[in-house]
C-alpha cells in the first residue's frame, strides 16, 4: 500500500559557507566534501545526494603566499601554437565563482556524477 506523499521529492540538505578571508583550498575543500554528500549518515560513493550547497562571499576569498601573481594556468585548443597561459589573478578578477568551481572541479571524482554535483553548488552575493 502506497502512502499518500510517496510521490513528494525529499527536501534538499543546504549547507551555507561563508568564504569571507578563508584560503582558497579549504573553502574548495569544504564544498567538495559537502557536495559528494560526505557529511551524511547515508552517503554513498555511487549515488547523487541530495545536498545543495550555497557560497557566499566567493571574491573575498584570500590565497597565501605569492600564488596570486606566480601560479599559471594553462590552456591547450589542439592546434600548433594554441596554448594560452594566465595566472591565478587574471582568472580570480575575470569571475571568481567560475574559478573556485574550476577548482572544486578539480576534488570531485573524475566519475559520470561530477557535471551533476558541479551544478548543485550555488553562489551568493
Amino acid at each position: 500500500m502506497k502512502s499518500k506523499n510517496s510521490n513528494v521529492a525529499p527536501k534538499p540538505h543546504v549547507y551555507r559557507i561563508d568564504a569571507e578571508g578563508k584560503p582558497l583550498g579549504r573553502v574548495a575543500s569544504d564544498i567538495a566534501f559537502s557536495v559528494q554528500g560526505k557529511r551524511l549518515v547515508e552517503y554513498s560513493p555511487e549515488k547523487l545526494s541530495n545536498v545543495v550547497v550555497v557560497v557566499s562571499n566567493a571574491n573575498k576569498i584570500v590565497t597565501t603566499g605569492n600564488k596570486l601573481a606566480s601560479k599559471l594556468y594553462h590552456k591547450y585548443s589542439g592546434y600548433p601554437g594554441g596554448i594560452t597561459t594566465r595566472n591565478m589573478e587574471e582568472l580570480f578578477t575575470k569571475d571568481p565563482e567560475q574559478f573556485l568551481l574550476k577548482v572544486v572541479r578539480n576534488m570531485l571524482p573524475k566519475n559520470k556524477l561530477r557535471p551533476r554535483m558541479l551544478k548543485k553548488i550555488q553562489f551568493k552575493k
